[in-house]
């Protein structure tokens, strides 16, 4: 599964909109993507759909999502028409006898020396909050009367309840539905995950640069790449670049990058415990910003030529260097 969700973001990696999208999160222009409200369409992703169109732009950060690089947060819910799926809906508080929306709502106020409750429309008179038993006027709210609740009264049927019941109008049909018919769909807020954050800044910002300066130099490209070894088994590698009609040589690349002062020697081990089983005619591991002294040893002795590079630019020029010198 982790392997299978790897590959996918490679994939995603080498997109041009995944690109400027991510770019986006990694300059710090964006941290947390946020839906925009359009009252003829709902919820909309306004940055989203200046790269790839409004279309599909749910559809783009869907897979994203799925492929473990975006992380999301629930932001709103959208009611739908069941009947035309309009999102123009609107709410009614209804009576539970009669079910109209032609219902009264107040507050109960209770008079604290007295005892006696009702409706707050029974203590006005004028601007001054009276109470109709004692006759007593109320001035300090929570000292002399208090607010014990919510009260309603319908005005079709004329009962009186605490609680109405919540029905759905559509405004463009004209439909009436419940909650059990209620067409409901999460809208969601998102943001780069941490953990693939570096991942994703390796993977768009020197991969797609290295594949590309491959291909125009007459390599087969694959990215990521799986190769089946003498155990049968498939591993992956970053890129692997096929080259020659009659005899294909095959140079297996990876990438690592740390934010410590240098790699160290984990990666190679993992390499090389690769291409022992693949045996590749060459086998290359990029190291972000260096390769620790221990790792740099270590490859010497398993034949992996390391790439050291600060950025895109020195990775893309130091493999330039050792391929081409290879030809």
């Amino acid at each position: 599964m982790l392997e299978t969700n790897k590959m996918k973001r490679a994939e995603l990696y080498r997109d041009h909109n995944t690109q400027v999208f991510l770019s986006k999160f990694l300059s710090g222009e964006i941290s947390e993507l946020k839906p925009a409200y359009d009252p003829k369409i709902c919820y909309r992703y306004p940055i989203v759909e200046t790269i790839i169109g409004d279309s599909t732009a749910e559809d783009f950060l869907n897979r994203l999502y799925e492929a473990g690089i975006l992380e999301r947060r629930l932001y709103d819910k959208i009611v739908y028409c069941p009947k035309c799926d309009s999102v123009n809906i609107s709410v009614h508080y209804c009576c539970p006898y009669c079910k109209s929306f032609n219902i009264q709502k107040s507050s109960l106020i209770e008079h604290v020396k007295c005892g006696y409750m009702d409706v707050e429309g029974n203590f006005r008179k004028g601007n001054k909050l009276v109470c109709p038993k004692c006759h007593e006027e109320l001035k300090k709210p929570d000292v002399d009367h208090r607010r014990a609740g919510i009260w309603c009264a319908c005005k079709d049927c004329g009962k009186s309840f605490d609680i109405p019941t919540t029905a759905h109008f559509c405004r463009d049909c004209h439909a009436n539905s419940t909650f059990e018919d209620a067409v409901i769909k999460d809208v969601y807020s998102y943001s780069l995950k941490e953990e693939v954050r570096e991942e994703a800044s390796v993977g768009w910002v020197v991969i797609a640069p290295i594949t590309e300066f491959l291909e125009e130099n007459g390599f087969e490209v694959e990215s990521p790449a799986f190769l089946k070894g003498k155990s049968g088994a498939n591993h992956m590698f970053d890129m692997a670049a096929y080259r020659g009609d009659k005899t294909r040589k095959v140079t297996v690349i990876d990438l690592v990058s740390s934010t410590e002062n240098a790699v160290n020697e984990q990666p190679v081990i993992a390499l090389f415990a690769k291409i022992f089983d693949v045996s590749p005619d060459n086998a290359y591991l990029i190291a972000i910003p260096k390769m620790s002294e221990n790792g740099k040893k270590m490859a010497e002795l398993y034949n992996i030529k390391i790439v050291e590079a600060k950025n895109q630019k020195e990775a893309t020029k130091a493999l330039k260097d050792k391929l081409l010198k290879r030809k």
